[in-house]
């Protein structure tokens, strides 16, 4: 977030209801915020300029699409130099079934969040891109059984 960005009410309320509920309209939004449309449509831009609003998306059932299994990778990196983390993001950014990439600190260098169709589609995956990609050394696995709450981004808070 850009340090000359002061937030106010008006826009907390925006980006909460954005982060809600991403497809409401504008006349939606400047009406809960309080304010009319083009102000509010100013406001949202220049939240989008500036990077707080990073985008917009759609949540997609993946077991829907046939992704039935979640998997959580802990993996560690031979080296951590600056430039061997920034080689093995980018090779990370590459892989489709890597849906978010955090790196730690202490023992793990990284944690993968990764979706595949079954056990045997990870395992391929395991086997013939993360375990032997450049500078890994070792993967610790966490089979996902259910998931209760999927939150995307931040706790707002509202009041003034």
């Amino acid at each position: 977030m850009s340090k000359k960005f002061k937030l106010d009410t008006v826009d907390k309320r925006i980006l909460s209801d954005l982060q809600e509920h991403g497809r409401m309209t504008n006349v939606e939004l400047a009406k809960n915020a309080g304010i009319s449309a083009p102000p509010c449509l100013r406001r949202v831009r220049a939240l989008e300029d500036a990077d707080i609003i990073k985008g917009y998306h759609a949540d997609i059932d993946g077991e829907a699409l046939g992704y039935t299994v979640t998997i959580f990778a802990f993996v560690g990196l031979t080296s951590q130099a600056e430039t061997d983390l920034q080689e093995f993001e980018v090779l990370v950014n590459s892989w489709d079934m890597v849906r978010e990439c955090h790196m730690l600190m202490g023992e793990t260098d990284f944690l993968l969040k990764i979706v595949a169709r079954d056990w045997d589609d990870f395992q391929r995956f395991l086997t013939s891109n993360l375990t032997p990609a450049p500078n890994v050394s070792h993967v610790k696995t966490a089979l996902a059984i259910r998931s209760r709450k999927n939150m995307p981004g931040v706790p707002i808070n509202l009041a003034p």
